[in-house]
């Protein structure tokens, strides 16, 4: 036989070998959510039974969970902005990246906020009764009453380099790693430079490794924040109180996670559908933790395992856009604040309502990935400009729920960023992945 017809022969056998392990990857995939859905409805169904035994089992087995996404989410965006920084910051492709994902992320964000004023203008909340508002300044975390935006904003640029880490203050961490990784790209090629990103890139394959391992039992987990957020509805603590606000809020996540996104989506060439399948197991997480920050490790497997994002987009995009990409964010800093305005007497012109648009928008840019995050934030605005906060204490009990929807929406739309970028680029970037793809 010819070399040439053994070079053909060769090609065959290994695009079936490709095709078989494709398939073999699919089965394993399919099994994988399958298993996941059924942790999700079994522990929806042991949760509403009310076992105070197995609730508190439960909520030990949430607690570790969140303990270790909280554990690995921190050094992963640490390392993951730096090594992609210092391998794509002399590059081209870095500013085409950076500014697919920013512009994505501001006309998304818009839109999240657009259609939260115009669901309130059309549902038009009422005025709370003026004692229901004084009740609820008891429920108001006292130590937030003062924080200024002015405030958080200060805190976002680190003193040192430990604390953002050990606080597990998401934008400080982000700053501290973009500049280390922009160093590193622009420094001189020197034997000391390769040897630092050649540990920072076996660090990056240990969390890997780790996120693996975590997804390997993320069933249990699953199964355990089910059962405790089952357990809370049919106890009674998460209720719809305040009714049409509610409805505004939820409106207008469902409408931008079914409707909006995924026509962002279908008008770049991707089915929304099929993507929104590959990113599942990251949406459930965010919906659960009520941290995008901390599913951020889940986000980047699905993205690059399931969704074959390159990693050079996945590792930059994703953990920018858990701190500037906030959807479910905007629109909850600008309803919550024409609410809060409202009930406060202000003046609530068109032209104001647009300007707090823009400042809602803005806001959600510089919120950090955490939980409850735009209900401080939110806070820390109103106060500042002596609106009844008491408000927010009523808001409180119901917050829960808003902010796993919102979480679970900011997360979709990192992975719709993060999936209108990889598509937009595809011909422009390496055909090699990363040195730690898995």
């Amino acid at each position: 036989m010819s070399n040439e017809s053994q070079d053909r022969v060769q090609d065959r056998v290994q695009e079936q070998a490709r095709e078989a392990i494709r398939g073999s990857q699919g089965q394993h995939r399919g099994r994988q959510f399958a298993l996941w859905m059924g942790a999700l409805i079994i522990g929806a169904i042991l949760g509403w039974l009310g076992i105070p035994a197995l609730n508190q089992l439960f909520d030990f087995i949430a607690t570790v969970f969140t303990r270790l996404f909280q554990f690995i989410a921190v050094p992963t965006i640490a390392l993951a902005v730096i090594t992609t920084l210092s391998a794509l910051g002399a590059k081209k492709e870095t500013g085409r990246i950076f500014a697919h994902a920013v512009t994505y992320t501001l006309l998304t964000t818009i839109c999240a906020a657009a259609i939260g004023l115009v669901l309130y203008l059309w549902i038009a909340p009422g005025n709370l009764p003026v004692d229901l508002i004084n009740s609820g300044v008891s429920n108001v975390p006292q130590k937030l009453e003062k924080v200024t935006y002015y405030d958080h904003f200060l805190s976002v640029i680190p003193n040192n380099m430990l604390q953002p880490f050990l606080s597990g203050n998401v934008l400080s961490v982000m700053l501290i790693a973009a500049a280390v990784g922009l160093a590193l790209a622009f420094m001189p090629k020197t034997e000391n430079r390769a040897v630092l990103l050649k540990g920072l890139l076996g660090l990056q394959e240990v969390l890997f490794t780790l996120i693996r391992a975590l997804l390997w039992i993320l069933p249990v987990g699953i199964l355990a924040f089910s059962a405790q957020l089952s357990a809370q509805i049919e106890a009674g603590v998460i209720v719809g109180a305040l009714g049409k606000y509610t409805l505004v809020i939820l409106g207008g996540n469902l409408i931008q996670v079914f409707i909006v996104l995924p026509i962002f989506l279908v008008l770049r060439g991707l089915n929304p559908i099929y993507v929104f399948r590959k990113m599942a197991p990251a949406i459930a997480v965010a919906l659960f933790t009520k941290s995008s920050a901390g599913t951020l490790p889940v986000t980047l497997a699905s993205a690059e395992q399931r969704l074959n994002v390159h990693p050079q987009v996945s590792r930059f995009v994703l953990p920018i856009c858990t701190t500037i990409n906030m959807n479910g964010c905007a629109a909850f800093i600008l309803v919550t604040s024409l609410f809060l305005m409202q009930n406060g007497g202000f003046d609530l012109s068109i032209g104001t309502m647009i300007a707090w648009l823009f400042v809602a928008v803005l806001a959600a840019i510089g919120n950090a990935g955490v939980p409850m995050g735009c209900y401080f934030l939110t806070l820390s605005l109103m106060s500042g400009i002596g609106a009844p906060i008491g408000i927010m204490g009523i808001i409180l009990p119901i917050y829960t729920i808003i902010d796993m929807i919102e979480t679970a929406e900011n997360v979709w739309s990192d992975s719709a960023v993060c999936a209108m970028t990889d598509h937009d680029l595809a011909s422009e970037l390496d055909a090699q992945p990363a040195p730690a793809q898995h």
